[in-house]
């Protein structure tokens, strides 16, 4: 099932039913088996119509994320270890995204709170003081205050991969800034968790016309969705539950870089698509 979040309450869809829910997003999804109480949730209450349900989601649309912080993880893909050696090849620091990709604990940072998010069909920036600035498509992770995963939505971390291939050190200013991170379009709630050969795709398009375009699906990374999770949850409490991208696994050639005006689709399989517009911050 698929849950929106608009402009004064909720929509669920569940077995092509639509249902406009009242409640507040924290205290909606911050529960252990969630499918199980959507399900309930969506026996009690009356479905709306499929075209007033579509007419509010396209109407008002918000990004799944109330209190929420969002994480992140890096270099979980043999293509993202790749792309980090290689921007960082001038600084000495290539060898770290190496052994990070090989050892037993994963990165994982701080990537944004929720009032920095943008939701589908909103704008995400890039940095004015960076010459490569990217997008990073990313399956990301619902995980409740109890450490549990509970759902999914796209994600895309936006990146400068010139200030952090400049050192290291720089990578919260690589990463963390306004509108740096985009989720949605919704948070998708399976019965099951999400299959290894989920696919992940991510279209970039410049002036209508498409300049990169690529595939892949989650069974190529490294790393397995509750052990990043586990880490996550190790020494940290989210009272409100919080949101984790998982890694990127496309990377566009290193002679590209976002324009203002650039569109990012990226979608994944059961969770949808989730475009922004690339500017810069006002």
């Amino acid at each position: 099932m698929k849950v929106y979040k608009i402009t004064g309450g909720i929509i669920l869809q569940h077995e092509s039913k639509s249902y406009l829910l009242n409640d507040e997003w924290d205290d909606l999804i911050n529960r252990d088996n969630l499918y199980q109480y959507l399900t309930e949730k969506a026996a009690g209450v009356k479905y709306i119509s499929v075209e007033n349900a579509a007419e509010l989601i396209a109407g008002t649309l918000l990004p799944p994320i109330s209190r929420q912080e969002v994480w992140a993880a890096g270099v979980t893909y043999l293509r993202s270890r790749e792309a980090r050696m290689e921007e960082s090849a001038d600084s000495g620091a290539a060898d770290l995204y190496d052994k990070v990709y090989e050892a037993e604990r994963p990165e994982l940072f701080f990537k944004s709170l929720p009032h920095r998010v943008a939701g589908h069909n909103q704008q995400v920036y890039i940095r004015r003081d960076s010459s490569w600035n990217v997008p990073e498509p990313e399956l990301t992770l619902f995980i409740n205050s109890k450490g549990s995963i509970e759902g999914y939505t796209a994600g895309n971390d936006m990146s400068s991969r010139s200030i952090e291939g400049e050192n290291a050190l720089y990578l919260p200013q690589a990463k963390i800034y306004e509108r740096s991170a985009a989720l949605g379009p919704c948070l998708y709630v399976p019965e099951e968790p999400i299959p290894p050969d989920t696919t992940i795709k991510m279209s970039i398009y410049r002036n209508d016309q498409q300049v990169y375009s690529d595939e892949t699906s989650v069974s190529r990374m490294k790393r397995s969705l509750p052990e990043l999770a586990h880490y996550l949850f190790l020494e940290c409490d989210f009272a409100h539950g919080c949101y984790l991208m998982t890694g990127t696994c496309l990377v566009p050639p290193n002679d590209f870089t976002l324009q203002p005006g650039d569109v990012v689709s990226i979608g994944i399989t059961g969770i949808g698509e989730l475009t922004n517009t690339v500017s810069y911050k006002p």
